[in-house]
């Protein structure tokens, strides 16, 4: 299913997420106009090594790739399938959490992605990227955060739009997430190009902390915290 728009409207314009849409564009942009090997260097040195932080636990510059990852991409499909899921679901998650509080909880959880992700195969040395596990946590906050919304969907070779519920949408979603991740686990192939623990457990960690993040009183005005 690809899901193409949700049915609640934001009440306020939802800055941050069109400024991480952009920056994540640009980031890639500014990648497509360089040699490989300086796109190389620029994921070995960003992109989050799990090997190479445990081995630099005490050094304070082994915890940058934990952030920078998130704003780095390994393919224009990469990039677009997760810039249209943030565009769907962040500006009403954003709209009930404030440009500052949104920024903090998208941060919050691309750190918890990439961390779950580090544990479920520490020894690794291949570069994690990508904004998914963030994305995620967005996906798990509008979960509980918009029961009602639903999700226009398409289903490839079937010509029909599908209105379905965001909750049944997002539960298939995340119980693909888990059957992937386990598939891959028993396979011995954690090392691999989908981060299907990243994805899981940011999806978690929106479930569980984004009520921290809520405005206190969510009005038509907006709030900056």
């Amino acid at each position: 299913m690809i899901p193409l728009r949700d049915t609640v409207r934001s009440r306020n314009t939802p800055i941050v997420t069109f400024i991480i849409i952009a920056i994540n564009i640009f980031v890639f942009l500014y990648q497509s106009m360089m040699p490989r090997e300086i796109v190389a260097e620029m994921i070995f040195n960003y992109g989050f090594i799990p090997i190479r932080f445990i081995d630099n636990l005490f050094n304070p510059f082994a915890y940058i790739p934990l952030f920078t990852n998130i704003f780095l991409h390994g393919g224009l499909i990469h990039l677009l399938g997760n810039m249209w899921s943030l565009w769907i679901f962040g500006d009403n998650v954003e709209d009930r959490m404030g440009p500052i509080r949104f920024t903090l909880f998208y941060l919050l959880t691309g750190v918890i992605a990439t961390t779950f992700h580090m544990l479920s195969d520490i020894s690794s040395y291949v570069p994690v990227i990508g904004a998914s596990g963030a994305i995620a946590g967005v996906m798990g906050a509008y979960f509980l955060m918009f029961k009602n919304s639903r999700v226009l969907t398409i289903i490839p070779f079937f010509p029909f739009f599908f209105p379905i519920p965001a909750q049944i949408f997002l539960i298939i979603w995340f119980l693909t997430q888990v059957s992937s991740g386990i598939s891959s686990g028993l396979a011995g192939s954690l090392s691999q190009n989908i981060a299907w623990w990243a994805h899981i457990f940011g999806f978690l960690g929106g479930v569980f902390l984004h009520k921290i993040f809520l405005k206190r009183n969510y009005t038509n005005r907006r709030s900056i915290f």
